[in-house]
């Protein structure tokens, strides 16, 4: 009975000990997107001042989950006229909706280390439910502390999401690309 208990003990303080929380590292993350311009190029960009937090308890990541937010204000494609027209009430309309949000709500194993992540993403005002590709990277233990890394991977509509709604297609395509790699140390 007392190995037993003693087991059990052990065994509850080992997933205890695994169950984190985590901050994405802001050094080593990036947040991205990409759309095609005039259908012959594609603009890439990102959000300088965004989170990810995650959690799992699991090595399989089964029960993983990732809440993103990010300041639109942040928006930075590397041409600051550009930057603006996207925060403007053409695009993303900052100064009334000045958050993404992305909210997962299961995780699912396609492969190896290819999961399907399906959420909710706030954005401009509306909330659509979304799929993206996790990919599970790995770990190391770095500077002793055990550090995990991800690439998040999916396509969205903007016009789903009324950004640039009056913006044709062929100036600026409506599928976005979106890319995001992550860092989280265990703490």
């Amino acid at each position: 009975m007392k190995k037993l208990l003693f087991t059990l003990m052990l065994s509850a303080a080992s997933m205890s000990a695994f169950a984190q929380n985590y901050t994405n590292d802001a050094a080593h993350s990036k947040l991205g997107f990409s759309v095609s311009h005039m259908t012959i190029s594609d603009v890439e960009g990102n959000f300088n001042d965004f989170t990810v937090h995650a959690s799992f308890t699991k090595e399989d990541l089964s029960d993983a989950k990732f809440h993103v937010t990010a300041n639109i204000n942040s928006i930075n494609t590397g041409v600051e006229a550009r930057d603006n027209h996207l925060k403007s009430a053409d695009f993303f309309n900052a100064a009334k909706n000045d958050k993404l949000e992305f909210k997962s709500k299961s995780i699912s194993k396609i492969k190896g280390k290819e999961f399907k992540l399906s959420g909710d993403l706030t954005l401009n005002g509306v909330t659509k439910p979304v799929v993206l590709t996790l990919i599970y990277n790995g770990n190391i233990v770095n500077n002793g502390v055990k550090t995990y890394g991800f690439t998040v991977k999916g396509n969205i509509k903007r016009t789903d999401f009324n950004v640039g709604a009056k913006i044709p297609e062929a100036v600026v395509g409506d599928v976005v690309t979106l890319t995001s790699n992550l860092e989280f140390q265990a703490k």
